[in-house]
């Protein structure tokens, strides 16, 4: 129940993310640098403090692939936050979500991993609830709002390729993993940001300071010690299930604190995203049929 407390807890502070993002007036990359930087500095405290220590000789043969994902980690971070700026936190959450799916795409491809029926499916459903989220045909995209969502789908494919990336890396923990991801988006974010045109932070102004604080320490720091910490006692399937709060709790944020214009058809397209997203990475008892095993699950907890 603790392990579960801690990932609920984690995933429902990621979920209102957004709310923090809109509140500070600094250029997407600039955020994501120093949520980058405050956030590193508080897991290699947390590290410090409870006696863990990183095996340098274990980061050697991974370090290039750590290298990589960390550096697509802090581009995914400024698109999701430029998503933020053009469309709905909802929309933008929505097509940040089809990362899994572009996975399950890229899989046979790049793993040679065989692609079943269920997997098809799914992906073949997804899609179309990406449609549906988009309002291709319904006229009213505007061009500010297909840019939104562009960036997210721009998230979500680098979001991708971290985790193809990490399913390279053997010998390094989730904890250590994340830790250098960080500092290695520190090292390609900083130069980019320079080159873009930095804005002194007090600029921000004290709400906008507050919030990026916030978004370091709370949303990123505490909420990442709190995710991993959380993995080793409990089950894949369980972490998948509960990750699911993120989106959803963004989605109400979006509607109710930010009071954010969702349409139906786009509301029944996230459900096709988040729904057979989801049930792609529930794994079919023998003999049984997911739906069904999901429904036991829920009716017997």
């Amino acid at each position: 129940m603790e392990a579960k407390f801690k990932i609920i807890f984690a995933m429902s502070v990621f979920g209102t993310l957004s709310i923090f993002v809109k509140h500070i007036p600094l250029p997407s990359a600039e955020i994501a640098l120093f949520r980058a930087i405050i956030a590193a500095t508080v897991i290699a405290a947390y590290k410090a403090g409870s006696g863990s220590r990183m095996s340098f000789s274990l980061l050697k043969k991974d370090l290039p692939l750590l290298f990589l994902s960390g550096a697509a980690m802090g581009f995914n971070w400024i698109l999701l936050f430029q998503a933020y700026k053009y469309t709905s936190v909802a929309i933008a959450t929505l097509s940040y979500y089809f990362a899994p799916m572009i996975v399950m795409a890229a899989c046979p491809i790049l793993f040679k991993e065989r692609l079943g029926l269920k997997q098809a499916v799914c992906f073949l459903m997804a899609s179309i609830g990406l449609v549906m989220v988009i309002g291709l045909g319904a006229g009213e995209a505007s061009t500010d709002k297909l840019l939104g969502i562009g960036f997210g789908l721009g998230a979500a494919l680098l979001y991708a390729s971290v985790i193809l990336l990490n399913k390279g890396i053997k010998t390094v923990s989730g904890m250590d993993r994340t830790l250098i991801q960080f500092f290695a988006a520190i090292i390609v974010l900083t130069p980019y940001v320079c080159v873009s045109g930095a804005i002194p932070p007090q600029q921000a102004g004290s709400i906008g300071l507050l919030s990026l604080l916030v978004l370091g320490l709370l949303h990123t720091g505490l909420a990442y010690c709190l995710y991993f910490s959380s993995l080793k006692d409990l089950s894949g399937q369980q972490a998948a299930i509960l990750s699911y709060i993120d989106p959803l709790v963004a989605i109400l944020v979006s509607v109710s604190l930010l009071a954010e214009h969702i349409r139906l058809i786009q509301i029944l397209g996230g459900m096709m995203i988040l729904g057979f997203t989801l049930l792609s990475e529930l794994k079919t008892p023998p003999g049984g049929n997911p739906l069904r095993a999901l429904a036991r699950g829920k009716s017997s907890g």
